[in-house]
């Protein structure tokens, strides 16, 4: 007899002999004692699992001739001596059908076999179809099928394995018993080939076959067509071949999982120069880039999963949850562990995404040398990078009773000198009041300051006049309601430049020793000293207006607004449209905002209103003093249509000369035409 492949010559013939498998072969077998055969079944998951082995089981333990529980078959297994099972054993059963669905994947093979399937069995009691790889027929085959699945014959029973059961409709998926087959677990592919293995006289240590189970990635048929090819390429001593890891890993093209554990203690010492010179010696060995990515990402992913595992360096907590996470061999485990102890969490997960990404780009790039080494890179850059936590606490931070709070040595050293200060003070007797200003930490401190002509002017705070030998001259109050002087402008127009500069930059321990103003501030619980930076380039400061000009913009005519903003889109370019939408808009000042209730719906009032439209009557809304009112635009509520007299033309608009020429005029005589919307296409100034 011809040589057979390991993965046909030790195909399993009883569910027993199934591994992996067992809710699948646990629940056939109850369904086959108690006679609860469905007429369809669907058997999905990944490749060399099983799925087409236990479908064939199955056929044979329907059509076995021998009752279940017989002295020759006592259990649901098939008996295996019968002329059906021998039969079906060898594939050439008349009434067991296996059709490649990849290639009778059409509406013509589908109907010869519904047209087939309505004669009886030739002679065993079921006629049985195994469609292999039935995710390959068509939606339309699959249609003229549906019935034969819905109503079948009693003789009929449908088998299909596939790899991919979303690609199956969803209506014959609902027809049929739907088995997901799971990947086979590390120590059963293990198990299987250390039996092969001694079965064959193939002399192989533990590294070696657990490198060839690693290598079947969950498939059984992978793992053994693996071991097959190995075995032919082995020396052989004394008659028997002899597997070794070495051997196996040159067969599979990869290289030990040590080089990569190398890799991620060179990034953990910060040495690229080691990084590079390990990636020049692999590739230069004749390894391929992407490869090389592909087995580091494994690694890093088992690495990752160790982390969270909590396996440590020595392997222990390997057992388990951990186990199952870690489908790979004991000294895999250790060799994870210890690189995972070299980095957090977080850390190892950049390193994953960086090397998927180099993967991912291997596929397209030119240089696949220079991008697998840019990558390896990247990783040791990684750990030059601080984390964005640590970058933030180094901020100063406003805390919920309005001092601020100081990280590290900085607070430590400010906080004394700061409490010294702040103790030799006296509030006395306030001279002249001053309007304090609360620095904005908060972008919406903007728009408070626009709302301030809305609002009552708050009494004003008196501040206290420094302690100090030097007097200091304090500014006379302005009586506007809004907070005109910030704590780095008062210490500006003090004259003394060195405290402001000290303020400025944020010490404020040296600036309270040498400015007796800063201490006050300090004191007062109503300023915060650490926001005179943002204070100072607040966009809404007051500087040489005068009282008049600060007048609330509701005390002005909205109409005003409205008539300067149309006027200023009828002189810009392009801005018609806009101008005629604006001008038919009702305009009125509610509180701090200037609402212009258009007629224009939701979807349109963008395109008509346009950024450079808002732009431009934004700047018109500053000129006419309307710039601390918030613009508003709403659209227009859908009303019912209603006879509405049509609004003359501006006089020189784009639109009233349209309406003057003899042609549009002919055109209104003739149809009754209306004239919609008029696009200007002159190359005006």
């Amino acid at each position: 007899m011809a040589y057979q492949v390991l993965a046909r010559k030790y195909r399993p013939q009883r569910f027993a002999d199934v591994a992996g498998q067992d809710h699948v072969t646990v629940t056939l077998m109850n369904a086959l004692t108690q006679g609860r055969i469905a007429h369809g079944y669907i058997f999905s998951g990944h490749r060399g699992i099983g799925k087409t082995t236990i479908a064939r089981i199955l056929a044979m333990a329907l059509n076995c001739r021998n009752t279940i529980g017989s002295e020759v078959r006592p259990t649901a297994e098939p008996c295996e001596v019968c002329e059906s099972c021998t039969e079906i054993k060898a594939g050439n059963a008349v009434d067991v059908i296996e059709i490649d669905a990849a290639t009778n994947r059409g509406i013509d093979e589908i109907r010869e076999l519904r047209d087939a399937a309505r004669y009886r069995p030739a002679r065993d009691k079921y006629k049985i179809y195994i469609l292999d790889e039935a995710h390959q027929i068509t939606d339309a085959a699959f249609n003229a099928l549906l019935k034969t699945l819905e109503e079948p014959p009693d003789h009929i029973v449908f088998m299909m394995a596939t790899t991919q059961p979303e690609d199956i409709p969803q209506t014959v998926r609902s027809r049929c018993q739907h088995f997901s087959f799971h990947a086979v677990k590390l120590v059963d592919i293990l198990g299987e080939l250390r039996g092969i293995a001694e079965h064959e006289g193939v002399d192989a240590d533990e590294a070696a076959l657990s490198l060839l189970a690693e290598a079947g990635d969950g498939s059984m048929r992978d793992a053994l067509s693996i071991m097959d090819q190995a075995i032919a390429s082995a020396p052989v001593e004394d008659g028997r071949a002899r597997l070794d890891a070495g051997q196996i890993r040159e067969l599979m093209g990869t290289v030990p999982n040590a080089v990569f554990e190398r890799i991620l203690e060179a990034v953990d010492g910060n040495r690229s120069a080691e990084v590079i010179t390990v990636a020049n010696q692999l590739l230069d060995s004749g390894n391929s880039p992407a490869q090389l990515a592909r087995q580091f990402v494994r690694y890093l992913r088992n690495t990752v999963i160790a982390k969270i595992a909590g396996i440590g360096v020595d392997g222990a907590g390997a057992d388990g949850v951990a186990g199952e996470l870690l489908q790979i061999s004991a000294d895999e485990q250790r060799r994870a562990g210890r690189s995972a102890s070299l980095f957090n969490e977080e850390e190892l997960t950049r390193f994953l995404q960086v090397m998927l990404r180099t993967f991912d780009e291997l596929g397209y790039r030119q240089e696949q040398r220079f991008h697998f080494e840019l990558g390896l890179l990247k990783l040791v850059h990684l750990r030059r990078l601080l984390p964005i936590e640590e970058i933030l606490s180094q901020f100063p931070v406003a805390s919920g009773s309005g001092q601020p709070r100081i990280a590290g040595t900085a607070a430590r050293a400010a906080a004394p000198a700061i409490q010294n200060v702040a103790a030799t003070i006296k509030p006395p007797e306030p001279t002249a009041p001053i309007i304090s200003a609360k620095p904005a930490f908060s972008p919406f401190e903007q728009d408070r300051n626009r709302r301030r002509f809305d609002e009552k002017p708050s009494a004003p705070t008196p501040i206290a006049p420094p302690v100090a030998a030097a007097p200091m001259p304090i500014p006379a109050a302005v009586n506007v309601p809004a907070p005109l002087a910030t704590p780095a402008e008062m210490i500006l127009t003090s004259g003394d430049a060195m405290g402001a500069a000290l303020v400025d930059a944020g010490d404020l321990a040296e600036a309270a020793a040498v400015l007796p103003a800063v201490a006050a501030m300090i004191a007062e619980p109503e300023i915060e000293p650490f926001a005179v930076v943002a204070d100072a380039v607040a966009e809404d400061r007051v500087e040489d207006e005068s009282v008049a000009d600060l007048q609330p913009p509701s005390l002005h005519s909205s109409e005003a607004f409205k008539q300067a903003s149309v006027n200023a889109l009828t002189s810009a370019k392009n801005q018609d449209t806009a101008a005629d939408a604006l001008a038919d808009a009702e305009w009125t000042v509610a509180g701090s905002e200037l609402r212009v209730q258009t007629e224009l719906s939701k979807t349109m009032l963008p395109m008509v209103v346009n950024g450079e439209a808002e732009k431009i009557v934004k700047a018109a809304l500053r000129d006419a003093g309307a710039g601390a009112l918030k613009l508003v635009l709403l659209p227009g509520v859908k009303k019912e249509k209603t006879d509405k007299k049509a609004r003359a033309p501006r006089s020189g608009s784009a639109q009233a000369k349209a309406m003057e020429h003899p042609i549009v005029q002919r055109a209104q005589t003739l149809f009754n035409a209306e004239i919609r919307s008029v696009i200007d296409l002159r190359d005006g100034d």
